[in-house]
């Protein structure tokens, strides 16, 4: 195939030529061996924009986390076996169904193959593959158990999957109680309502206000059905393009830490992911400086992370790390006072370890508890809707046989 590249020399010159190879990863690896600078690439004969968009989405599209885990399971795994590294990955690659995981995986194969560590050559795809990967990487470069380091890192993605896993099961079932509500509530208003509205104008008196006010409600709602649909897909389409802006992702992270109940939940479950990361890395040999930066971004929380990043410069002034956390405002009286004694004791590892699976325990403690709060609730709520409903109905009716001469 053949791409439109446009590149910067290692003089310093822009340029723009035609290259031919197999797909776009491999013409970028090429590239990038011979010095030269990517500035954009595109297949030849496609129009700009679109090969544009194109590129920009697969450069987007990250791996799945599960997906990953598996893949350094299997990689620890033959490493073990006592395999060398290329080996194993031409194993790997021989098997692989991911198209987009096989290029990946098949450029850090070449990068291999032409003398870059592993580390680097993922380093090369951090947007795709968590920012702890290569860092955990380059510590097992340098301690030369690289199996070991791989190991340590599937762990702590199991224990990040799990927690995740936990939280977004516990959160199921009042999203459906939710969902079916709302369905129900407009199923009647605009179906089952409407059916009275004949009936009722037949009768000689007066509805009473509730009667009148659901009615009008079901009138509008039904003449204005497809009006209303477009509104809500718009409103949908919106927020979702708002939401991946940065100043969107950074408001709706910070109103997530607002709402009642489960604000406190992901306050810390974005603690937990912080400390897990820090600790990983440290065990692994990674100093504390650029743990504190990899594990600051890793942060899924915006507003969490926008706190706790600018402190690394404390920690890279000689201030001690458990300052630079109260400083961030962002953690728990205890899990400062727990990250002081690791601090003391020489154990920030373990300690921090030990922060992220208390954090863990109160997030299972307090899914519980929502969960025993939301679900009678939501039936209460359901019950008031349905029981306005009927009485807004069958009002008129009672007070038409109250005035009839039996």
């Amino acid at each position: 195939m053949q791409f439109v590249c446009r590149i910067g020399t290692p003089e310093g010159r822009v340029l723009e030529d035609v290259f031919t190879a197999s797909d776009e990863l491999a013409l970028r690896s090429e590239l990038g061996k011979r010095g030269y600078h990517v500035f954009e690439i595109r297949r030849r004969g496609l129009p700009k924009a679109l090969t544009g968009k194109a590129s920009a989405s697969r450069g987007r599209k990250r791996i799945p986390d599960t997906e990953f885990l598996v893949f350094n399971q299997e990689l620890a795994a033959l490493l073990k076996a006592g395999l060398p590294l290329l080996q194993a990955l031409d194993l790997m690659l021989e098997r692989m169904s991911n198209l987009h995981f096989k290029g990946v995986l098949t450029d850090v194969r070449d990068r291999l193959k032409s003398g870059e560590d592993l580390s680097d050559a993922f380093a090369a795809y951090s947007d795709i593959v968590p920012r702890l990967y290569p860092s955990s990487l380059k510590a097992g470069e340098k301690s030369g158990e690289m199996e070991k380091v791989i190991r340590r890192f599937v762990r702590y993605m199991k224990l990040v999957l799990d927690a995740r896993r936990r939280v977004i099961s516990a959160l199921i079932y009042p999203i459906v109680l939710v969902c079916l509500s709302i369905t129900m509530i407009a199923v009647m208003t605009i179906y089952v309502v409407p059916k009275f509205m004949v009936f009722f104008d037949q009768l000689d008196a007066e509805l009473p206000l509730i009667t009148r006010v659901l009615l009008s409600i079901s009138a509008f709602a039904q003449k204005n059905s497809v009006l209303l649909l477009v509104v809500v897909v718009a409103a949908v389409i919106g927020w979702r393009s708002w939401s991946r802006t940065e100043a969107g992702r950074l408001t709706i992270d910070g109103l997530k830490l607002r709402l009642p109940l489960l604000g406190g939940v992901l306050h810390r479950f974005a603690i937990a992911e912080f400390c897990r990361s820090v600790s990983t890395l440290l065990s692994g040999g990674i100093p504390l400086v650029p743990a504190f930066e990899i594990g600051s971004s890793a942060i899924g929380n915006g507003e969490i992370r926008r706190r706790v990043e600018p402190q690394v410069q404390l920690v890279r002034e000689g201030k001690p790390f458990h300052t630079a956390l109260e400083k961030s405002e962002a953690f728990t009286d205890m899990a400062i006072d727990m990250v002081k004694v690791g601090e003391a004791t020489g154990a920030l590892d373990e300690m921090l370890s030990s922060v992220a699976d208390f954090m863990d325990e109160q997030i299972e403690t307090r899914m519980q508890r929502i969960l025993s709060l939301v679900e009678p609730l939501m039936l209460v709520f359901m019950g008031m809707i349905i029981a306005i409903i009927l009485i807004a109905i069958y009002l008129p009716l009672f007070s038409v046989l109250g005035k009839s001469n039996f």
